[in-house]
């Protein structure tokens, strides 16, 4: 079931860096926000924090509310684990594991979770791939290792291993950036499908693409080098990128800046 989340003055911090400065936003369920703004600001950290990914980095921290449904996520008594088994992630490169085969790929979040049933497993992998508009292009190799099939479609086994395990909200950081044309351009037909089912938060470096797949768009910022990254604005993506209310995000999209 596809949720909301909420970050409340989130401010996020590597030891002593002041990475990121009181963000506040709220992403809809069953909907695609999209995160842009020049490199450095903060845009991938944002992303982690919603489901302590960034916690694998010594000295982490987050301050202010990550909530998912109201719940925080960083409350003292929940598991970091079970957040990432709630809130996928599809990283910038695709990253299948190479000789384990495209069904186990796709079931691994499932075995670790103690599912043994053949039949429930196949079930889960077709599920997932057919999901991932994968399926017809594999299901007679399913056998075969992850690791031999193309750019683009490692990157759908990946986004199948994602939701096989039934997450709320999926996060997606440039999960286009390594990709040629065609198969970028199956990735963004995918993700109009997934939101039917998922809250899908994206980061992107093309603000063609943030256009074409996003509700809404998130524009983020630095002050200055050294400053923390900052949220400018976030509105409805044909808002922001025809009449955005701030002259930076206005200065970015143009190509004046960034």
């Amino acid at each position: 079931m596809a949720k909301r989340l909420d970050l409340k003055d989130v401010d996020i911090y590597y030891g002593t860096f002041h990475a990121v400065s009181s963000v506040s936003l709220t992403v809809p369920p069953r909907s695609v926000t999209a995160f842009i703004g020049p490199s450095g600001c903060g845009k991938s950290t944002v992303l982690r924090t919603l489901n302590r990914m960034h916690e694998v980095i010594p000295g982490a921290r987050v301050e202010g509310q990550v909530l998912l449904d109201g719940e925080d996520i960083y409350a003292g008594a929940v598991d970091p684990v079970a957040v990432r088994r709630t809130i996928g992630m599809v990283f910038q490169r695709p990253n299948p594991f190479p000789t384990m085969s495209i069904r186990d790929n796709v079931v691994a979040g499932m075995k670790l979770q103690g599912v043994r049933d053949k039949k429930k497993l196949d079930e889960i992998a077709e599920r997932s791939l057919r999901g991932a508009n994968l399926w017809n292009e594999v299901k007679d190799r399913l056998g075969k290792p992850g690791g031999g099939l193309s750019g683009g479609q490692q990157q759908r086994l990946c986004i199948a291993r994602a939701i096989a395990v039934q997450p709320d909200v999926l996060l997606m950081d440039e999960p286009c950036s390594a990709l040629d044309p065609i198969s970028t351009l199956a990735i963004e037909d995918l993700i109009g499908e997934l939101k039917k089912s998922y809250t899908i938060v994206i980061v992107t470096h093309n603000m063609q693409q943030a256009a074409r797949v996003s509700d809404q768009t998130a524009f983020f910022n630095l002050r200055a080098t050294g400053e923390p990254g900052r949220l400018v604005e976030i509105d409805d993506t044909e808002k922001i990128f025809s009449n955005p209310t701030e002259r930076a995000t206005e200065d970015y999209i143009s190509g004046r800046f960034g």
